[in-house]
């Protein structure tokens, strides 16, 4: 390609671009043309290596930047400033330009773009927002029914024995769901905070999945489900937290029960994987498959959200905090496994969890139960 002009002028530059190079953020020079002349490589990647010669407008055709090189260009003043830019992914930049002062007075200035990605920042500020408002609304319900009951149980039911009993169950499940919302609270907090500290733990999962089946039994036979989980010989131990990875799976299992339709079967398959997918690593996966209503596909993505239900209603009346697959993602992330879920609607729901294995194997000769 035949360089122009303004492309050759920028040869003294050479060096500096050279270093800019390192910079996490992206860098563009843009000539009294509104050429782009050069950029570094953050610049190159953001809008690609066809970008260099190009129309500031076919590359940035935003607004908010040609005013800015506009203004700049002018000699006036410019404050820093939020672009957004849609693909290929959306990403939230925050912009400055600065006036590059020509070594002749006979020449026109030039102007320096630089942009610093604040898309993440963004996205933790409305996570805070909206978790702040989840846990408001969560516990807003409950407490405003606890303070009706009190009222009612302070004057018109205050002598009427079978109101009083009534009304003191309630209060009594009501207490108990906010005592859960917190206790999942501060666990996703306590995980957060660890969530950088993988587990070096050696962990038998065929000897975790068998107590948690055996401790969901009761609940699994009152709604006439048979949990069937198979374990195969010489199953690799995983690298985790006993705690935590026993939490994962007694979450799954109980959804599995909870919204699987009566009478149906619960499987839990292990099996040894070589590759855990996005990671490389060889290790286990275990898979909690139930059939049941299903998860329509554009919820999926968004299971693992705080407080996200499918179906607000059901959810809450089962007990639930809308944490628990939060907490499920969070335990996973922190033992750098995996987490697929799959699900057809009035079908199979699968939840498939990888996990790394430990370097040697770990003796298991359950077969199946």
């Amino acid at each position: 390609m035949v360089k122009t002009k303004s492309q050759r002028k920028v040869g003294r530059l050479a060096f500096e671009a050279n270093i800019l190079d390192i910079l996490d953020d992206p860098v563009i020079l843009i000539d009294n043309k509104r050429i782009m002349v050069d950029a570094n490589l953050a610049a190159k990647e953001l809008l690609g290596e066809e970008a260099l010669g190009c129309d500031l407008k076919k590359t940035l055709a935003t607004p908010k930047v040609i005013k800015a090189v506009n203004a700049i260009l002018a000699g006036k003043q410019f404050k820093r400033d939020e672009i957004t830019i849609p693909s290929p992914i959306a990403r939230t930049l925050e912009m400055s330009v600065w006036e590059l002062q020509p070594r002749s007075k006979s020449k026109e200035s030039w102007a320096i773009l630089v942009f610093h990605d604040v898309t993440a920042a963004k996205k933790v500020d409305q996570m805070r927002v909206d978790f702040i408002s989840n846990v408001s609304h969560e516990l807003r319900s409950p407490l405003s029914s606890l303070i009706s009951f009190i009222e009612t149980l302070r004057g018109p039911a205050n002598d009427d024995h079978e109101a009083r009993e009534h009304f003191l169950a309630i209060m009594e499940a009501e207490a108990k769901r906010m005592a859960h919302l917190i206790n999942d609270l501060l666990a996703l907090s306590k995980l957060e905070s660890e969530e950088h500290i993988q587990p070096e733990g050696r962990i038998d999962l065929c000897r975790i999945l068998k107590q948690v089946v055996n401790v969901l039994s009761v609940r699994s036979e009152k709604r006439s489900m048979k949990v069937k989980l198979k374990c195969p010989p010489e199953l690799p131990a995983v690298n985790g937290e006993e705690g935590e990875l026993t939490q994962v799976f007694l979450n799954l299992i109980d959804n599995a029960i909870n919204y699987g339709h009566e009478g149906t079967l619960i499987t839990v398959n292990l099996k040894a994987v070589d590759q855990i997918p996005n990671m490389g690593m060889a290790g286990v996966k275990a898979t909690v498959v139930n059939q049941g209503d299903g998860i329509e596909p554009e919820h999926l993505s968004r299971l693992t959200e705080r407080f996200y239900r499918v179906d607000k209603g059901r959810s809450r009346s089962m007990g639930g905090t809308g944490l628990g697959l939060a907490i499920v993602k969070h335990i996973i992330n922190r033992h750098r496994g995996h987490l697929d879920i799959d699900s057809k609607l009035n079908g199979k729901t699968s939840f498939t969890v990888y996990l790394p294995r430990a370097n040697l194997f770990h003796n298991n000769f359950t077969q199946e139960s």
